[in-house]
């Protein structure tokens, strides 16, 4: 069993466990600092939503970002990583439930997410929550 919460404040065992957990997310992005993760906690837009498991610690991780636009509120989940210690326990399945509870109530229409095919397993928890896959075209250009 996994707690998921909003967290509201940057502490080191949270900088600890973005250490840890995004080198499992992304062999190309480093870790936040805790400015970084400050910046995210503190955004009107941004909920960094973490799970803990029995003893506290941190094992999972997501952000949800929260949106007006002309045609209605909107979501995004990014960046859902779960320690690889820690698979087919079904927290990330926990975690994207949350995200879609903290959406729905600050009124969003949809909740958007990507996910590589490769990624079988959580692409099976998305569908498993009812995500439905679009057929859409993702454009990516990068700045830096």
């Amino acid at each position: 069993m996994v707690d998921v919460s909003d967290e509201v404040a940057v502490t080191p065992e949270l900088v600890e466990a973005f250490r840890r957990l995004i080198p499992q997310l992304s062999t190309s992005s480093p870790p936040p600092t805790a400015a970084e993760l400050e910046a995210i906690v503190t955004s009107d837009s941004c909920h960094l939503l973490v799970a803990r498991d029995d003893d506290g610690t941190i094992v999972g991780t997501t952000t949800l970002v929260v949106f007006r636009i002309p045609t209605g509120v909107r979501a995004l989940i990014e960046d859902v990583v779960v320690d690889a210690a820690c698979a087919g326990r079904g927290i990330s399945y926990d975690i994207a439930r949350q995200a879609l509870d903290v959406a729905r109530r600050h009124g969003a229409k949809t909740v958007d997410l990507t996910s590589r095919p490769s990624r079988e397993a959580a692409n099976h928890v998305y569908q498993k929550l009812g995500f439905a896959q679009r057929e859409t075209n993702v454009y990516r250009f990068e700045l830096a």
